[in-house]
């Protein structure tokens, strides 16, 4: 059973690394592209990515050619960006959260986050970007998930988890961002949105790794556990061809400059 210290934003995702690192989905190259045409990204820009994690979106950003500020509040998943990402020069891992980033005033051209901001205190949030954004700055907001689509499979896949998540038992599960709270957060600067189809094949042990990688998954100890992944592999057989499975993720890019 989830402590409540376990269940602290900052900590939710300590024991789920390792699948984290190995099987969370990465971001299509058309993101970087959009985020060019809509806010002038360059290779030049610095950038403050909130809530990396283990550098998945950090690492696209590098490889384009920015100076990326990896702020991410939980130490196991700091450390794996850190060990992935210490090639690149114009990496640096910082220990902060989107309330406090600890970077100074006017560091950085750009703000982004990535599968992180539903976990943010908005209205601190909001501040704290606008105090470290340069003059003209932009914040980009961008989630894979399987419920922004209209697929029968993902609609399957979200009852499947809303059986067993330990969370939703306890009345902790973890929150979701709608457009009325990205709206709220650009206030009076608006914010253009973007959807990208970005569907990913998983073999069994992938698929099973994705979902233990989640918040909503019990792992190992919690009751829910073996009955979760008989509930995950039945669902897997059942959808699978030729012993992979399609998972319709969308990914929904978010910018604009909050106002």
């Amino acid at each position: 059973m989830a402590s409540s210290d376990e269940l602290h934003p900052h900590r939710r995702f300590s024991r789920r690394v390792d699948n984290y690192v190995r099987y969370r989905p990465s971001y299509p190259p058309e993101v970087l592209a959009i985020i060019e045409a809509e806010i002038g990204l360059t290779p030049t820009a610095a950038i403050a990515d909130v809530g990396s994690g283990t550098g998945i979106f950090t690492r696209l950003l590098l490889d384009y050619g920015c100076t990326v500020f990896a702020v991410e509040p939980n130490a196991e998943m700091r450390a794996a960006a850190e060990a992935s990402l210490a090639g690149y020069p114009r990496f640096h891992s910082v220990a902060g959260d989107a309330g406090d980033t600890t970077l100074p005033v006017a560091t950085v051209d750009v703000v982004t986050a990535a599968q992180a901001f539903h976990w943010f205190d908005g209205e601190a949030a909001r501040r704290e970007f606008l105090r470290i954004l340069r003059p003209g700055g932009a914040v980009v907001l961008v989630y894979n998930s399987w419920r922004d689509s209209d697929d029968p499979l993902a609609e399957a896949y979200d009852a499947l988890i809303n059986l067993f998540d330990p969370e939703r038992e306890m009345g902790e599960a973890a929150p979701r961002a709608g457009d009325e709270d990205i709206a709220a957060f650009y206030g009076t600067g608006g914010f253009g949105r973007r959807d990208i189809p970005n569907p990913h094949w998983y073999n069994w042990d992938a698929f099973q790794g994705r979902a233990l990688s989640s918040s909503y998954a019990p792992l190992p100890g919690h009751p829910n556990h073996e009955p979760f992944l008989a509930g995950l592999r039945s669902f897997f057989d059942a959808h699978a061809e030729q012993g992979r499975i399609r998972f319709p993720y969308v990914t929904r890019l978010y910018w604009g400059r909050p106002g």
